[in-house]
């Protein structure tokens, strides 16, 4: 299972609309992605802001042909229509194969996607629309917000409410800072930094995880105006050194360093 099909699931997660094999793929996938959690809280959290109550107003008159025109536009997994020859079934029952029905079911099911799971996201992302349109205010403002906040920020605040949060910062020769934070209880680390500049054109900054003699790549990032909040991908293990390369746009293709580290943080 890609991030693509874990979202998909989270979202139907959120509002409750899981068949009882996508809830158990769901459930995998957690233990499977710990890193992956920020994205089914996030959509938990939206859900219930959705939930929350406001008063409601008459919605513009234009809402309803707006949403029949994004369901029409939506793929909904259609049958294919081309007529099939007739065959004599008396012919075939006495050659084919005796076939376990239900392993045959189950294994349909694992290999073709849900229509209910690929509709769950494009549902909660028109509730979510008609939450901002019938909000007022600044309720509209919080939701929009909530509904764009990027995962590693989203992971940041899980470490940082956890009760075993530890942080480690370094002062960088260019003068900014950076500041690993991690928790192993949220499965999580995210990088900080402040007053880093942009890599050269072509260039990007990747993630390694040091751990004695290897380097374990954790994703790469980039800055704007100085700043950066990166969540490393992986699992992070006690006593991992938290470093930054600079290397080709994409990161290194043989996945090991090929510059020296521009940030080294300890964590033990």
């Amino acid at each position: 299972m890609n991030e693509q099909e874990f979202a998909e699931l989270a979202a139907g997660a959120a509002l409750n609309a899981l068949s009882p094999d996508d809830a158990r793929r769901f459930d995998d996938a957690l233990v499977a992605h710990p890193e992956w959690r920020a994205i089914a809280e996030a959509d938990a959290e939206t859900a219930d802001l959705l939930s929350a109550s406001a008063t409601p107003v008459s919605p513009p008159p234009g809402i309803r042909a707006a949403l029949l025109a994004q369901i029409a536009v939506t793929p909904q997994n259609s049958e294919p229509t081309t007529p099939v020859e007739p065959v004599a079934t008396d012919v075939l029952a006495d050659e084919r194969p005796r076939v376990d029905e239900t392993s045959a079911n189950d294994a349909e099911k694992d290999r073709a996607p849900s229509p209910k799971r690929r509709w769950s996201r494009v549902v909660f992302a028109l509730a979510a629309c008609l939450a901002v349109l019938v909000g007022v205010g600044i309720g509209a403002v919080a939701l929009n917000g909530q509904l764009n906040r990027p995962a590693s920020v989203v992971a940041l605040e899980q470490i940082q409410s956890s009760s075993d949060a530890e942080q480690a910062s370094v002062e960088l020769p260019s003068g900014g800072t950076a500041t690993a934070h991690w928790s192993a209880s949220a499965g999580a680390a995210v990088l900080v930094t402040d007053g880093v500049p942009a890599p050269a054109d072509g260039k990007t900054y990747e993630l390694w995880y040091v751990r004695g003699d290897d380097a374990i790549p954790a994703g790469v990032f980039d800055v704007e105006d100085g700043r950066a909040t990166a969540a490393l991908e992986g699992d992070m293990h006690a006593g991992d050194v938290i470093a930054v390369t600079v290397e080709q746009a994409g990161g290194s293709p043989s996945g090991t360093p090929t510059s020296d580290p521009v940030i080294v943080i300890p964590t033990a």
